[in-house]
């Protein structure tokens, strides 16, 4: 039994399936195969997508809810959800430990690598290439022979000048895949999965360059078929790599979520200031990061983290230092923010359908400091911005540089055929996947049977069988 995982970070179904005939390697995956739209967790980001799609463990039981986290209830103290976050079992540790060859490849939080039965090249979030970034050690100098230099990640994606950002996208992309080409043909593997970073760096330069409904688009423009360009070149990379697996290796395309224009951003403090939970001792003459404010914590209730969703965090008393909500009324202060954040609306006046939820409510347990409401606005159309000193609740200029585009709930979901004869899973298109499926039918490909107390199921069940005890919990929130 072989296993290609190839993971695109943000491929988005509209464009995969969208433009199949002009994707022929990805064509003859589907053809034959399994495949459709991969709904994402809470929240549908990278970390900690790929994480619970390879542990088949919610957020909350991971215990982290994005890059960045609260390392406890002070004020400051946030830590990088890197490879020493995850505490359980991903797919490749149970595999290792049955003396199953794995090589992983630019895979999310897998830095500082640890030991494998096999090797490791760690993903973007190790800091630099001077970094120990591989399992083995020396498997460091190997890499960067091969590559030319290797590249991490996309440098300064959130630019504005896209000549420029194109070139390095491209030339991470090219590196990544030369090392994958070189591993598939030198190392012994059994389970192989790579992820491309460069498909999620190229939906935020460049989505209004290609979207006609984005408004800064502008037909004619120089970069109008950028991103379909850029797929058809990863297709043809993922053509060479599956040139070099046996025949019947079982080959599985898959993307943590999917992506959407961006339409604006709200502020989110800004808001929290308007409606009186937030309240500041002086208020900043520019804009200002949140964690730069001089927040008055004796009059405060709440404050909100900005990215593509925001964390809202409840001042209480007895838990933040200088917390003054009192556990009591708790549940109703959170109820009422919740229903103002419904009622946000755009500068014209029009409702967003922004949506604030209780993490106890998608979670199957809240390990970790949660944040205390998860709140999508516009439905992911609008991210949320947390700087204060703009003065505006709605901005149409990402705080944190130049940005097009949102992500989006499903990702891709593709099996081979000889993926399907393997696990016995019935081909075709496929309707209610989740990425909590994943992990599970990994393991069955290769006769095991997933942990207890997952969220998903194999696709061995019937289709739409899984993520039973997660739809418990979510209910009809979707």
């Amino acid at each position: 039994m072989k296993l290609l995982v190839i993971g695109l970070d943000c491929a988005d179904p509209e464009f995969v399936f969208g433009w199949k005939d002009e994707l022929p390697n990805i064509k003859k995956l589907i053809e034959g195969g399994a495949y459709g739209p991969l709904l994402s967790c809470h929240p549908p980001i990278t970390v900690p997508a790929w994480a619970v799609m390879m542990s088949g463990k919610d957020p909350g039981q991971l215990g982290y809810y994005g890059f960045r986290n609260r390392m406890d209830y002070s004020y400051g103290a946030y830590g990088i959800a890197n490879a020493n976050s995850v505490r359980c079992d991903r797919v490749w540790d149970i595999l290792s430990r049955a003396g199953k060859k794995v090589i992983l490849l630019g895979v999310p939080q897998t830095y500082r690598p640890k030991p494998v039965n096999g090797c490791v090249v760690s993903g973007f979030l190790a800091p630099s290439t001077e970094s120990n970034y591989t399992y083995p050690v020396l498997l460091k100098d190997e890499v960067e022979e091969v590559s030319g230099g290797y590249v991490l990640d996309v440098e300064d994606f959130r630019t504005d000048d896209k000549e420029a950002l194109l070139g390095r996208i491209y030339e991470k992309t090219e590196k990544h895949f030369k090392v994958a080409k070189h591993l598939l043909r030198t190392k012994p593997w059994d389970f192989f999965m790579t992820v491309e970073m460069g498909t999620d760096r190229i939906h935020h330069g460049f989505w209004s360059f290609i979207d006609p409904t984005h408004r800064r688009y502008v037909p004619g423009n120089p970069f109008e078929k950028s991103i379909k360009e850029y797929y058809k070149y990863c297709d043809r990379e993922i053509g060479e790599m599956l040139s070099l697996v046996p025949e019947g290796t079982a080959v599985i395309l898959v993307s943590d979520h999917g992506a959407c224009k961006m339409d604006g951003a709200i502020c989110f403090n800004e808001w929290l200031i308007k409606e009186g939970y937030l309240v500041l001792k002086e208020y900043p003459k520019t804009q200002t990061r949140i964690a730069d404010a001089e927040i008055d914590w004796d009059r405060t209730k709440a404050w909100g983290d900005g990215g593509y969703y925001g964390r809202l965090f409840i001042n209480v008393r007895g838990r933040e230092p200088e917390g003054i909500v009192d556990p009591e009324d708790y549940e109703e202060l959170r109820d009422e923010i919740i229903s103002k954040i419904e009622a946000i609306t755009d500068p014209d006046g029009k409702n967003l359908g922004s949506k604030a939820i209780k993490p106890g409510d998608v979670y199957m347990e809240t390990n970790g400091i949660p944040p205390d409401l998860i709140v999508y606005f516009g439905d992911l159309g609008w991210r949320s911005a947390g700087s204060v000193g703009t003065g505006n609740i709605h901005t149409f200029e990402n705080d944190t540089g130049s940005d097009d585009a949102n992500h989006d709930w499903h990702g891709v979901f593709v099996l081979n055929d000889a993926g399907c004869r393997k696990g016995r899973i019935e081909p075709g298109p496929r309707e209610g996947m989740s990425i909590y499926d994943v992990a599970p039918t990994v393991l069955n490909l290769f006769g095991m049977d997933p942990p207890e107390n997952i969220a998903g199921e194999s696709l061995t069940a019937a289709p739409g069988g899984g993520i039973k005890n997660l739809l418990k919990k979510i209910g009809n929130w979707l």
